[in-house]
């Protein structure tokens, strides 16, 4: 018994080392060809201007501008998206870059999405700006159009990097690029940064420039006033640390910043040399700290060469923010919140190996009360009792109807009154117009789905008309990366599911699936060295004390940051203003409270001593504007009450008082 248990035993062994010595093969074969695609990249030898000259020359051939109708933008990443100013039914796109791993390509096309019609059409001009990516564009305010700055381009092989300091108009109406000369001079060459609008200004702060020695974040403002064509490089002397990668949304008084990635310098991990200076590296930094940028225009009758008054101001941290801390989750600005989704962690494990992880969760940051609310979907409720008796009662009465008519016509035909189709005269068949066939062909039903896009990083965002755009974004799996093309729509109201506007498989994306694969056999590969080790274990000598194990620490550089105090900021107890009812639509909540917030707005227009100008008409839109802010405001409160009562099997909670006018005493007792 005991020799058939050792032959076992040592065929377990042989079977071990050699999976072992072919798992070493395969990372040395890896290895190799690692290297060798480095010394590829190192090799490379372009010429960047000439590069641009081409992609110039073969621009100019474009004689006007034309938009024809295309398919979706292909796959890409580091591009932006941005709701049309000028059509609330418009998504625009521009530019990004695609890496398939040995070769890069950027772009600078821009594709104009239809969304009524579901359609994309890809705009050419002659005078559109080069390629690139990591670039930032906004809307211009009260301005309108929008403005577009810097970027970056590279080799193909990526092996030398470009960084744009130019600075363009677009013409969302006739889709026409302008490059604007400035006055004075503007900010230098960068990516990675963002921009922002407010009154007829543009902001810009932050991002990085990457040369071949070091990557430097940056920390300047610049102002652009949009009506004086002028640049200003305005440095507070109490600022936001270098960054990248942030928040920027716009504020009524200003705007507002929130997170953004570096890296900073750091004590190394490891042995350190005795007496020797102490070896020092980059760690990388996710920002958690936010900062409100207070902007005073100057005075009418200022000269043209006054800039406006800026002040930064540290926030406290926001309440409920996302934990853990995650980079690559930009936000897109809704009625005074940032929708945020998707991000990554990463845990520096080593100085050579990340351990990331990737989230596809939903958040909207309340700006003004500095706190973050979870968005998660819903699905439609089911009608009520009321409600399917009323749908019931109007089908069968329409039923009736139907067949009241027909009695009517049999009536009719057995008096004569009707001619038989035999006694008509014969009718040609028409050809039917286009538009008349394309109205007969069935509408395409759009995917609509109860689970988030699939886990990401750096998708870009888009609000028009409250819907939130989700498109592109990135997913790492060990040593690849996977650049997804799709594009999906949530309806921020409702929050009734994922709509998929387009969806590709993203390339090698098989690959995924054999990675896990591999993963579960390197770990049955562990469980099998595990036992090895046990039977070893067991035949050594008990006489042996193991070493005691030695504790690891991984260097953090978020936990040696400064923990920034959490800011409840709840609103007050004594606020009179109406709330809206759980599953109160907003034209319900202001047909309910229209009278009360007129009221509101009278008494704070008399407080102000402002003598009341507008008619009945403005003043009840001022009022309905007060309201959607309330509305706004309050809704994932809101939320939270309904999926409670939903949850307790509460429908819509009606209020009595709103029913005592049409209601008897043995109604509300019932």
């Amino acid at each position: 018994m005991g020799k058939k248990d050792k032959k076992k035993s040592a065929e377990h062994k042989e079977r071990v080392a050699a999976k072992q010595n072919k798992k070493a093969d395969k990372k040395e074969k890896k290895g190799k060809t690692k290297g060798r695609g480095d010394a590829d990249s190192d090799a490379e030898e372009a010429d960047l201007d000439a590069i641009l000259a081409q992609y110039a020359e073969e621009q100019a051939k474009f004689l006007k501008v034309t938009e024809v109708v295309s398919g979706p933008p292909t796959p890409r990443s580091s591009a932006t998206v941005l709701a049309s100013p000028s059509n609330r039914n418009e998504l625009l796109v521009y530019g990004g870059e695609y890496f398939d791993g040995t070769i890069a390509t950027f772009f600078n096309n821009l594709f104009v999405y239809l969304i009524d019609r579901g359609e994309w059409r890809e705009v050419t001009s002659p005078n559109s700006p080069l390629p690139r990516s990591g670039h930032a564009w906004c809307r211009g305010g009260n301005t309108g159009g929008v403005y577009l700055f810097g970027g970056e381009f590279s080799s193909p092989k990526q092996g030398t990097f470009y960084h744009y300091n130019d600075f363009w108009y677009l013409d969302t109406t006739t889709r026409e690029w302008t490059r604007l000369e400035t006055k004075g001079k503007g900010p230098p060459a960068r990516s990675g940064h963002r921009m922002t609008y407010y009154k007829n200004y543009i902001i810009l702060f932050g991002g990085f420039q990457d040369t071949s020695q070091q990557t430097k974040y940056l920390q300047d403002l610049w102002i652009y006033d949009c009506t004086r064509f002028t640049w200003f490089n305005l440095q507070p002397t109490q600022k936001p640390d270098p960054r990248s990668s942030f928040s920027f949304l716009p504020h009524e008084s200003g705007a507002v910043l929130y997170g953004g990635y570096s890296r900073v310098k750091a004590a190394a991990g490891g042995k350190q040399i005795k007496n020797g200076p102490q070896r020092m590296t980059m760690k990388p930094m996710v920002h958690q700290d936010t900062w409100f940028l207070r902007i005073t225009p100057p005075e009418s009758d200022a000269s043209a060469s006054t800039p406006p008054t800026v002040r930064w101001e540290r926030r406290k941290k926001p309440a409920n923010s996302p934990n853990p801390p995650r980079a690559g989750s930009t936000m897109a600005y809704h009625k005074g919140r940032g929708i945020m989704f998707g991000g990554v962690h990463d845990v520096e494990m080593s100085e050579e190996g990340i351990d990331s992880e990737f989230f596809d969760s939903l958040f909207a940051w309340n700006t003004d009360r500095n706190r973050f609310f979870p968005l998660t979907l819903r699905r439609p409720r089911a009608p009520g009792k009321k409600q399917a008796a009323n749908q019931m009662k109007a089908k069968n009465r329409s039923k009736a109807d139907e067949e009241e008519l027909l009695q009517n016509l049999k009536a009719l035909e057995a008096k004569g009154g009707i001619r038989d189709d035999d006694d008509d005269e014969p009718q040609l068949d028409t050809p039917k117009s286009a538009e008349e066939e394309e109205s007969e062909e069935p509408e395409k039903q759009a995917v609509v789905r109860f689970e988030m896009p699939h886990r990401r990083f750096n998708a870009q965002l888009a609000v028009q008309d409250d819907t939130l755009f989700i498109f592109s974004g990135m997913f790492e799996k060990g040593d690849k990366e996977f650049t997804f093309n799709d594009m999906y729509s949530i309806d921020l109201v409702k929050l009734d599911g994922v709509k998929e506007i387009f969806y590709y498989e993203p390339e090698n994306w098989n690959l995924l699936n054999e990675e896990e694969e591999d993963s579960d056999q390197d770990m049955d590969d562990d469980d099998e060295e595990e036992e090895v080790d046990v039977e070893e274990e067991d035949s050594m000598s008990l006489d042996a004390a193991s070493p005691a194990p030695t504790e690891v620490t991984v260097p953090s550089v978020t936990r040696e940051m400064e923990q920034l105090e959490v800011e409840e900021s709840e609103p007050s107890a004594n606020d009179s203003k109406p709330l809206p009812r759980p599953f109160e639509s907003l034209r319900e909540f202001f047909t309910r409270t229209s009278e009360e917030w007129q009221k509101i707005l009278i008494d704070t227009i008399n407080e102000k001593g402002i003598e009341i100008e507008k008619n009945v008409k403005e003043l009840r839109k001022d009022a309905f504007n007060m309201a959607e802010e309330k509305w706004w405001d309050s809704r994932e409160e809101v939320m939270a009450l309904e999926d409670e009562q939903e949850a307790a099997g509460i429908g819509e909670v009606v209020s009595m008082a709103d029913r005592a006018d049409n209601m008897g005493g043995a109604g509300r007792r019932r």
